[in-house]
């Protein structure tokens, strides 16, 4: 945030805010002092960008751009800018409330992009999109789309099984996920399908054969996923209950441009692990638990959490101790999430001091029991 009274443009700069479409983009400029100067509406190519910054740089010097949806519409123009030596500014949407109250237009959400910079309350730095992280990213994209559709895939044929002859259910009695697969695509429906159980073989056959094909590509994904995390961050795998998936949640979330996320303290309310405050009068002091935040990083260190809790010895201990004091398993586990992200940042960043003085509770040593 900005300091009251301080001026933050000088004469002759602007800020420009963008609302972001998927075939075309509406920008707005301010001046100095928050004064509408012109709006424009260009197409999401080169050409359109390129008209963009033409057009604000005719205003002045650009101070930022203030851009919505800086990894879904705007990253291409993100990209644009900042190859050009432009600061970037992540703008959230408008709240709701305003929106109800004054209605929704593309050159208001622009504008209010633009006053976000102005008024300092949007500061995100966007991710760059540009590195092996973002490698790391797509492929997590397609790898989780795998797991999920292998999973529904043998769902549909344990569901189809279930009304199988006892023959061919005698057959995947007891087998792996994998052996029944196979079972099922090495079936010999008839060419011309007469009966129930003709359709039955047919359908276990597909099945099967999508199921392994799913899972070849699956394993595929993932040797490129751990590859690529060996490559990025090899010493997130050396701490205790991070594996290559759970690593490849966190540099995601970090994105290739680490100085983005300025402190540990961000790093955890981005996590959705730092406490928040919530008393008020006789409740005063009370706290809970940022619900916010990315939730799959949460759920990674969750992960990391209840492995910890098995297998590694100074969080059992810790645990334990928690427990004499009457804290919860549910309040224990928040605890040790924090706790891993404070590892998590200092591994990142071993030349920067915490936000937070070191707990008494031993973290992860030099040479840990590796556990994924």
């Amino acid at each position: 945030m900005y300091k009251t009274g301080q001026p933050l443009l000088s004469p002759g700069q602007v800020v420009v805010g963008v609302d972001t479409h998927k075939y075309f983009h509406v920008a707005v400029v301010l001046n100095n002092i928050g004064g509408r100067l012109s709006s424009i509406v260009v197409s999401t190519d080169k050409a359109g960008f390129q008209q963009l910054l033409d057009w604000a740089t005719s205003f002045g010097t650009v101070f930022k751009f203030g851009i919505e949806g800086t990894s879904s519409y705007g990253k291409t123009l993100t990209s644009f800018l900042r190859n050009r030596g432009y600061q970037v500014i992540e703008a959230a949407r408008p709240e709701r409330r305003l929106r109800r109250g004054n209605g929704k237009t593309d050159a208001a959400d622009a504008e209010a992009a633009a006053r976000g910079i102005l008024s300092g309350t949007a500061s995100a730095i966007p991710k760059s999109h540009d590195g092996y992280v973002e490698m790391l990213r797509e492929l997590k994209v397609a790898y989780s789309s795998a797991v999920k559709m292998r999973t529904q895939t043998f769902l549909r044929i344990d569901g189809l099984l279930v009304g199988a002859p006892e023959e061919l259910r005698n057959k995947t009695l007891g087998l792996s996920n994998k052996q029944v697969a196979q079972v099922c695509a090495g079936l010999r429906p008839p060419v011309k399908l007469q009966t129930p159980q003709d359709a039955l073989k047919c359908a276990l056959k597909t099945l099967g054969q999508l199921w392994l094909t799913l899972n070849k590509e699956t394993n595929n994904l993932s040797k490129h996923i751990s590859g690529l995390t060996q490559q990025i961050a090899p010493q997130l795998l050396d701490l205790v209950g991070i594996g290559p998936d759970t690593a490849a949640e966190i540099l995601i979330v970090f994105g290739d441009n680490l100085e983005r996320i300025k402190s540990e303290a961000a790093f955890a309310k981005l996590a959705g692990v730092a406490p928040i405050p919530t008393g008020s009068g006789l409740t005063a002091g009370k706290h809970r638990i940022n619900h916010g935040g990315y939730r799959q990083l949460n759920a990674a260190l969750y992960r990391a959490a209840i492995t910890r809790l098995h297998y590694y010895q100074p969080s059992i201990n810790y645990a334990a101790k928690r427990s004499t004091e009457g804290k919860t398993r549910k309040d224990i586990i928040r605890c040790i999430k924090r706790y891993i992200a404070r590892d998590i940042w200092k591994t990142l960043h071993p030349h920067q001091p915490t936000t937070q003085p070191q707990p008494q509770t031993p973290t992860t040593p030099k040479t840990p029991q590796k556990t994924t």
